[in-house]
C-alpha cells in the first residue's frame, strides 16, 4: 500500500502490465492445463477428423482411394512426423518457458513475443550481475522521488504518484529503445532512466504546455526551441536521443539540431586556417569561427516556420567521412557511416578534424507541425569575455572571443528554454574523451592514442575555462531563469544535487 503525502487517504498503486501477466499465468496453471501435450494432441487429431469430414461432406475437392500400402504408408509417416514437431515444439516450449507458459508463444504478436524474451533478458549477451532493486511500484514510486532532479524539474511526490502510469510506460519505452531487461536494470541503469531521462523529459513537456499556452487557438504555433549546452562526452547527445525518442512515442512531431551541422564547408575551413596561421583554435573545425551562421538562421527560422501539416524541409548534416574510411561492414555500410557522424574520436584520428557538409540528398527530412526542436552544442549559450580575461586564459582565444560576437543572433536568440549540463572540472573531458577510445580500441576500432587525445581536448579547454564559468553563474546568453534547468553531472555523467 502507498500512502500520497498530504492527500489524506491512501492510494493503491496500480499494477503494471507484467506483474497482471504474471498473476494470469499463475491463475490459468492454477485452474489446470496439466497435461498439455496430451490436450494439444486431442486437438490435432480432433481437427483433422472434423476437417476431413468437412471437405467430403461439401465435396471441396475430389477424394482420392488409397490404393497400396506404400501410399498409405506414406501418408501415416507424414502425418506423423507433423505431429511429432508440434508435441516436441510444445515440449520444449514448456521446458524452455520462453513465453513466461508454452501455450502464449502461439498466436502472440510481435510485441508480445519481444516483451517476452526481453522480460527473461535473452537479448543480452550475459545477465546483470546486480538485479533491480525495483521489485513493485510502491519500490518504484520512491527510487523516482528519492532523485535529484525531482524539486529541479517542478515536480513533487504528489504528481508522481499521480502519473505513476506515465513512468512506468516511459520506463519501459526506454529500456525497450536501448534493449535492456527492465527486470534486470543495474543501479546506474535505473538512475539513468528514472532519475535523468524521464525527469528532463517531462520537464521539457512543461515548457512546450507553456510555449503553446502563449498563442490562440487560431494562431499557428511555432515550434519550441530547447537547448542543450554541454560539454563534449558528457552524455548530451544521448539524453537528446532519448527525448527525440519519447516524443516520437507520445506523438509529438520533433527535430533536433547540433551546432556540429553548421560546421563551415571543408574549403572555408581551409580559407580560416590560412587567414589564422599558428592559430591552434582555428586550425580545426569546433571554436567559434568554425561555423556558417547564416546557414544557422536561414535553417532555425525555416524550422520556426514549419506549423501545419504537409510542410517539409530537411535538416542539415555534417559529413565527418568525406574523404574516406576503412569500413570493417563493407563499402559505405550505414553502420559506419552513423557511427562516424555521432563520434569525434575516430574522425579525429582519422582526418585529424577535417571534414565536409553532407550532400543535400541525403539530410534527413522533417514534416510539420513541428512541436518542439532540440538544439545541442558544446558551447552553445557562451557569451563572449573582455579582451583581458580571455587573453589571460590563452591568447589564441582572442580571435575566437571576437567571433563569437556573432553567436548570439544567429543560434542563442533562437532558444526559448535551456538544459545545462554542468560538470565540476573541464579535465573531465580528457577522461571522458580517453574511455571512449578505450572502448573503441577494445571494439577492434581506430582509436586515438593518449597524447592525441590530449590535443584534440587541448583545442577545446581554453573555451571552456573562460567561458564556463559565466555560464554557469549567469545562465547561457538571453535566458530565462525560469526556463533554464541547470543539471550538474558527476564523473560518471550521473545528475548529483
Amino acid at each position: 500500500m502507498m500512502v500520497v503525502a498530504g492527500s489524506g487517504r491512501r492510494r493503491q498503486p496500480e499494477v503494471s502490465e507484467l506483474e497482471r501477466e504474471e498473476s494470469d499465468v499463475a491463475e490459468r496453471r492454477r485452474r489446470g492445463d496439466r497435461c498439455p501435450i496430451f490436450h494439444t494432441t486431442c486437438h490435432m487429431s480432433a481437427c483433422a477428423l472434423f476437417s476431413y469430414i468437412g471437405i467430403a461432406w461439401m465435396k471441396m475437392v475430389p477424394m482420392q482411394t488409397v490404393r497400396s500400402r506404400v501410399q498409405f504408408m506414406k501418408i501415416s509417416a507424414v502425418s506423423f512426423i507433423f505431429r511429432a514437431s508440434v508435441v516436441s515444439s510444445n515440449i520444449s516450449l514448456e521446458i524452455v518457458d520462453l513465453f513466461g507458459y508454452y501455450h502464449t508463444g502461439f498466436g502472440c504478436s510481435l510485441d508480445d513475443f519481444r516483451n517476452n524474451v526481453k522480460r527473461l533478458g535473452l537479448v543480452h549477451s550475459a545477465f546483470p550481475t546486480v538485479p533491480a532493486e525495483v521489485s513493485s511500484v510502491k519500490d518504484l514510486y520512491e527510487f523516482i522521488c528519492s532523485g535529484p532532479l525531482i524539486t529541479k524539474t517542478g515536480l513533487t511526490p504528489e504528481m508522481v504518484a499521480e502519473s505513476i502510469d506515465k513512468w512506468l510506460e516511459y520506463g519501459l519505452r526506454l529500456c525497450k529503445l536501448y534493449q535492456l531487461n527492465e527486470l534486470y536494470l543495474t543501479t546506474p541503469q535505473k538512475a539513468r532512466i528514472y532519475h535523468y531521462y524521464i525527469p528532463v523529459f517531462l520537464w521539457c513537456e512543461q515548457k512546450i504546455s507553456h510555449h503553446t499556452s502563449m498563442f490562440k487557438d487560431a494562431q499557428d504555433i511555432p515550434p519550441l526551441v530547447i537547448g542543450f549546452s554541454a560539454p563534449q562526452g558528457c552524455g548530451k547527445t544521448t539524453l537528446v536521443f532519448a527525448l527525440e525518442y519519447l516524443f516520437r512515442v507520445t506523438g509529438r512531431k520533433s527535430a533536433t539540431l547540433s551546432i556540429d551541422d553548421f560546421y563551415l564547408t571543408a574549403e572555408e575551413q581551409a580559407k580560416l586556417r590560412e587567414n589564422n596561421p599558428g592559430n591552434a583554435l582555428l586550425e580545426l573545425r569546433g571554436n567559434a569561427g568554425s561555423h556558417d551562421l547564416s546557414f544557422s538562421v536561414e535553417t532555425l527560422t525555416a524550422l520556426s516556420k514549419l506549423t501545419k501539416e504537409g510542410m517539409k524541409m530537411k535538416l542539415p548534416r555534417y559529413d565527418k567521412v568525406s574523404i574516406a574510411l576503412v569500413d570493417p561492414l563493407g563499402s559505405q555500410s550505414s553502420f559506419v557511416l552513423k557511427f562516424a557522424h555521432d563520434n569525434h574520436s575516430l574522425l579525429q584520428s582519422a582526418y585529424s578534424g577535417r571534414g565536409d557538409r553532407a550532400d543535400p540528398t541525403t539530410w534527413p527530412e522533417v514534416e510539420g507541425p513541428l512541436t518542439v526542436v532540440l538544439f545541442e552544442g558544446w558551447m552553445l549559450g557562451f557569451k563572449p569575455l573582455p579582451v583581458e580575461v580571455v587573453k589571460a586564459v590563452d591568447p589564441q582565444l582572442v580571435e575566437v572571443n571576437k567571433s563569437l560576437e556573432a553567436y548570439y543572433d544567429a543560434w542563442d536568440k533562437f532558444v526559448e528554454a535551456w538544459i545545462v549540463i554542468k560538470i565540476k572540472d573541464p579535465n573531465c573531458v580528457y577522461q571522458w574523451r580517453l574511455q571512449a577510445e578505450i572502448a573503441m580500441k577494445a571494439d577492434g576500432m581506430p582509436g586515438m592514442s593518449d597524447e592525441e587525445v590530449m590535443d584534440f581536448v587541448s583545442r577545446y579547454l581554453p573555451a571552456y575555462k573562460a567561458y564556463l564559468p559565466a555560464l554557469y553563474s549567469e545562465g547561457p546568453s538571453g535566458s530565462d531563469p525560469e526556463h533554464t534547468l541547470v543539471i550538474e553531472i558527476d564523473e560518471g555523467r550521473n545528475p548529483i544535487p
